[in-house]
């Protein structure tokens, strides 16, 4: 089974361009990545720039509207995550429990959607999605 651990920081939502974590934290998270890798279950992990960095594009109506970043209207924004291989919900959110997080993050755990989760109808029509999440990045 696959997990989506979310990384939900707090005030993130109004950082500046460019602002990174403390030496520190970035230390203690760093030991936290290298124990889900010796444990076997990282798939993958990344980090992400504050929303005041990004855009949204949304499509009321039909019709693609670009909005950057900040959003003013969010509250709880990703920070970054971890893909991890695990048995069991119980293990993800044991993994989550032990990340070495500030009182101001949240980590949501969510399980990611199996092909085979689906009903044969979604499967037939999503048959080529395999190999879409084989596709190389540049």
């Amino acid at each position: 089974m696959r997990f989506m651990m979310l990384m939900i920081p707090r005030g993130y939502e109004t950082a500046a361009p460019g602002t990174m974590p403390p030496v520190e934290a970035v230390e203690k998270m760093m030991k936290y990545n290298e124990a889900l890798k010796e444990a076997g279950v990282l798939v993958t992990l990344d980090g992400l720039h504050p929303p005041s960095m990004g855009a949204r594009v949304s499509f009321e109506g039909g019709t693609p509207l670009v909005t950057d970043g900040p959003f003013i209207e969010t509250k709880d924004v990703i920070g970054g995550y971890w893909m991890i291989e695990v048995k069991s919900k119980e293990e993800a959110i044991a993994w989550a429990k032990r990340c070495p997080a500030s009182g101001n993050e949240i980590i949501e755990v969510r399980q990611v959607q199996e092909m085979a989760d689906f009903p044969a109808e979604i499967q037939e029509v999503a048959s080529g999605f395999n190999e879409l999440q084989r596709v190389s990045t540049r």
